[in-house]
Formats: structure tokens, C-alpha cells, sequence
């Protein structure tokens, strides 16, 4: 009896000691689990947000946009990667041009625009040939250009950006919006209006109301237009609302029937985006869009003014890398000398 009640003594230390090992590991496996689970978490904070934003780099104006590459950079510790489009002949240029100037720390991807998928889509026009370039209308195949990002920037060339383009990336876009824009009613005040001779700001001044298919749109004339040199995009909506293929159907209508053009509202490449988008857009502070500082040499911004805008656009005839132009040294002050010597700044009468 003696012996058995040792053995059993045994055991029941044995189980105990089990007992005890595997509740050890249950509380130490979990955690570490906790612990793995809070060190993802931790780098899951510590990964900064990628902000895209695309912008083209024509053969003529590559400086223009290596300023407002420079302007973007220089005003945000947001980590940003930029998609630098152009046609094949200019790839290695814009390559060059970034990696022997100050630009060489940005994070970059040098996209190739083919024109060919334009090709039957444009209609020749020979009032204003410089909008029939065929990066004018990269802006429409954002998808097939970007691909790992949902939200993205597009931005004209002739800008120069003077706030944290974290802000416009911030952008809230309505649910079932595939893009904001600035609304071309939301110019600061009457007075600046008045002083920017020949500004078009509603849909009669891009689209030929004379013509039925336009008519049949059922889109008043004096509905106020938007600008599409600044884009916050949404890739998952864009590509949903096959955005491209509508586009793409709207200038091959133009083609047909000759709906608009360079004449009326001077962007052969908003007219569509126009008919497209209206209605379904949302928008973009007004600060962060400060436009038509080409439209007229003789119309200024009050400086003040100019220093609390988010972002200055020279659309329109008159840029302010050449001559006659408006507060081109806010322009100059990012510019960024040509490596090759190619691009020249031109300011002389």
C-alpha cells in the first residue's frame, strides 16, 4: 500500500508539472502573438502613405515641369512618387534632366505615353496645333498609365505647387466620383474676373451648342465649367465607370461631327471631360487651383493673394518661362537649369 501510494504521488506531481508546462506555453505563445500582432501594427503606422502624382514632360516644355516637380518637393515631407509621361523620344532626356540637377533625391517613374491610342480620335485643328499634342490627353488613361495606386494626382505642367500637396491629396471625393476638380465659378472675386479678358467659366464657351448631339445633352450653356489641370482621382471608380472608354467615345463623336474645338474654350482635351464628368465630380478647394494666370499679360493677382494660394496655373497662351507673361519670377524661383543646355529661359521682348 505504502509503494502504491508513492507511485501515485508521482503521478500526480508528473501531471501537475504537465499541467503546469502547458499552460506556460499557452500564455507565452499568446504573447508573443500580441506582440507580433503590436510590432505589425507598428509598422503598419511607420509605413508611410506613397502619394502618385502624374505629370507629362513634353519635348518643349520639360522645364516647366521640372519647376513644378521642384515646387512639389521642396513643400512637403509627404512621401511622394512622382510619374514623370512622355513620348519614347524624350524618355532618356527627362531621365537625364532629373539625375543631374537637384531633383536627383525624388522618387521617380519614368512613364512612356504611346499615341498611338489616339490615333482616329483627334480632329485637326489648326487654330491652336499645341493642343493636339498627344500628352494633352494622358490625363484620360490614368488606369492604363498607374496601376498599384487607388487615389491619385494629376497635374499640368505649367503649375507651380506652394502648399503641402498632402492637403490636396487629402481631397475628399463623394461617394461614386471617380475625380475632383476646381469649378471654374470658384475664381477668388468679380473684380479678378473682370481683369482676365477672354476667360471662359461655363460650358458654352467649350462646346458647340449649334449642334444637336450637344443640344440633346440636355446641359444648360451657362452651367459653370471646371479645370482639369489639376485631377484628385479615383482609380477603382474610374475604371468601374469604364471613364476612359466614355472619354475616348466623346472624341471620336468630335471627330464625326465637329462638337468642339480650340476656337471656343481653348482645351480640345476639357470639352470631353466636360460632357463626361458633369455632374459627378467632386471638388477641389479653391486655393489649390489658382488658374488663368496665362490667359491675359496685362491681368494680375493682387500679391497678397498670390501668397495664400495652395497652387498657381499658367493655362492659357502666355507661360511664364517665355515672353510676354505674368508673376513669372513666383515661377522662376523653382525653375531648375536644363544639364543639356536645351530648355532656355525666354522673358525678353
Amino acid at each position: 500500500m505504502a509503494l502504491l501510494r508513492k507511485i501515485n504521488q508521482v503521478l500526480l506531481f508528473l501531471l501537475i508539472v504537465t499541467l503546469c508546462g502547458i499552460l506556460y506555453k499557452k500564455v507565452h505563445k499568446g504573447t508573443m502573438v500580441k506582440a507580433e500582432a503590436d510590432d505589425d501594427a507598428e509598422t503598419a503606422e511607420d509605413v508611410e502613405e506613397e502619394i502618385p502624382v502624374v505629370i507629362c514632360a513634353a519635348a518643349g516644355r520639360m522645364g516647366a515641369t521640372m519647376a513644378a516637380i521642384n515646387s512639389i518637393y521642396s513643400n512637403t515631407d509627404a512621401n511622394i512618387m512622382f510619374y514623370v509621361v512622355g513620348l519614347r523620344n524624350t524618355l532618356t532626356r527627362i531621365r537625364k534632366w532629373i539625375e543631374h540637377s537637384k531633383l536627383r533625391e525624388i522618387n521617380f517613374k519614368i512613364v512612356e505615353f504611346n499615341p498611338v491610342v489616339l490615333k482616329g480620335k483627334i480632329r485637326p485643328d489648326s487654330s491652336r496645333p499645341e493642343l493636339l499634342q498627344p500628352l494633352n490627353f494622358v490625363r484620360f488613361y490614368l488606369p492604363l498609365l498607374i496601376h498599384q495606386h487607388e487615389k491619385v494626382i494629376y497635374l499640368d505642367d505649367d503649375v507651380i505647387v506652394q502648399g503641402d500637396i498632402q492637403e490636396l491629396y487629402d481631397t475628399t471625393l463623394a461617394l461614386g466620383h471617380a475625380a475632383a476638380f476646381s469649378d471654374d465659378c470658384d475664381l477668388p472675386s468679380a473684380q479678378d474676373i473682370d481683369r482676365l479678358v477672354g476667360l471662359q467659366n461655363t460650358y458654352m464657351g467649350y462646346l458647340d451648342y449649334r449642334k444637336k448631339t450637344i443640344k440633346d445633352l440636355g446641359i444648360s450653356p451657362s452651367t459653370c465649367s471646371f479645370n482639369p489641370g489639376v485631377i484628385v482621382a479615383n482609380m477603382t471608380e474610374w475604371k468601374h465607370q469604364r471613364i476612359t472608354k466614355q472619354l475616348e467615345k466623346w472624341m471620336q463623336k468630335n471627330v464625326e461631327e465637329n462638337l468642339y474645338s480650340s476656337s471656343l474654350g481653348g482645351g480640345v482635351a476639357t470639352s470631353p471631360m466636360l460632357i463626361v464628368f458633369h455632374g459627378k465630380y467632386s471638388t477641389i478647394n479653391p486655393l489649390w487651383h489658382i488658374r488663368h494666370l496665362g490667359w491675359n499679360p496685362d491681368a494680375r493677382y493682387s500679391e497678397h493673394f498670390l501668397q495664400e494660394a495652395k497652387l498657381l496655373h499658367w493655362n492659357g497662351r502666355h507661360k511664364p518661362w517665355d515672353f510676354p507673361s505674368v508673376h513669372n519670377d513666383l515661377w522662376e524661383s523653382w525653375f531648375v537649369p536644363d544639364p543639356a543646355g536645351i530648355f532656355k529661359l525666354n522673358h525678353n521682348s
